[in-house]
């Protein structure tokens, strides 16, 4: 039956940025599903442990890795709580990321370092520390969360697009090299989603910033939207999709 190819019963799912928001959201559906979960968050360890909260109803078990993404050392502090507390990993999905909103001519050194090592750094290092043991179990998913601005960059997000960008090409790089090994990587690009970074107040770029969320089907996305398309990446269902940028983004991409 196709529904027993979306069972996740038995594996383990690490999902960084997952205390709130479409990390959230994939993290509750992967529970759903049988998995058991990693959550991971920066700083807001209470938000996460409310989130964990909801994962243990589905009698699975679930542990939060706190650490910054932005840091160095920050891959190897969370492969080291993993080993500690579930010993593997069967599904990675690469989340977090910051975005530092600012004209091109204002951007800093500092905002330049955080953007990419949060956001790209990380996911490669997280991505060496995790995927041996995929591929020497001979099954693995790596999902990581793009955007939209992959291919319809905003002007006030130029280094948060070009991170994003990047992540893309890793995907595809490293989903022809893990292909043979029953490992698949694939990027999930959402677009305008009801999530808190949506709601933050940047009075300077707000009005621009509202006229390119438009979307043709005249809606937001929920964080589910993104969590459905990440369970089907992730379980067996999704065996024969790899190297693949998927948008979930109501057509803003067209």
């Amino acid at each position: 039956m196709i529904s027993e190819n979306f069972n996740l019963s038995g594996k383990t799912a690490l999902v960084t940025g997952s205390s709130q928001g479409i990390g959230e959201g994939i993290a509750l559906a992967f529970a759903e599903y049988g998995a058991d979960v990693i959550l991971h968050c920066r700083k807001d360890k209470d938000e996460a442990e409310k989130v964990a909260e909801k994962i243990r109803e589905f009698g699975v078990k679930c542990f939060i890795a706190e650490s910054d993404l932005s840091r160095a050392g920050a891959a190897a502090e969370i492969f080291e709580f993993v080993k500690q507390n579930m010993q593997k990993v069967d599904i990675l999905v690469l989340n977090a990321s910051v975005q530092i909103p600012k004209a091109w001519d204002e951007i800093s050194s500092d905002d330049f370092d955080t953007q990419i090592n949060a956001n790209f750094r990380s996911s490669l290092l997280l991505i060496q520390q995790f995927a041996p043991y995929m591929i020497q179990n001979g099954w693995g998913r790596i999902l990581t969360l793009g955007s939209v601005q992959q291919t319809r960059p905003h002007p006030f997000m130029l280094v948060y697009a070009a991170t994003k960008s990047a992540v893309l090409n890793m995907v595809q790089n490293l989903a022809m090299q893990f292909a043979d090994k029953g490992v698949t990587v694939n990027n999930l690009a959402p677009g305008v989603i009801g999530t808190p970074r949506l709601e933050q107040d940047v009075p300077e770029v707000e009005e621009r910033i509202n006229k390119r969320l438009e979307t043709p089907s005249g809606q937001i996305g929920d964080p589910k939207d993104c969590a459905a398309t990440a369970v089907l990446l992730c379980s067996e269902a999704g065996r024969f999709i790899t190297g693949q940028n998927i948008y979930v983004d109501g057509g803003l991409s067209l």
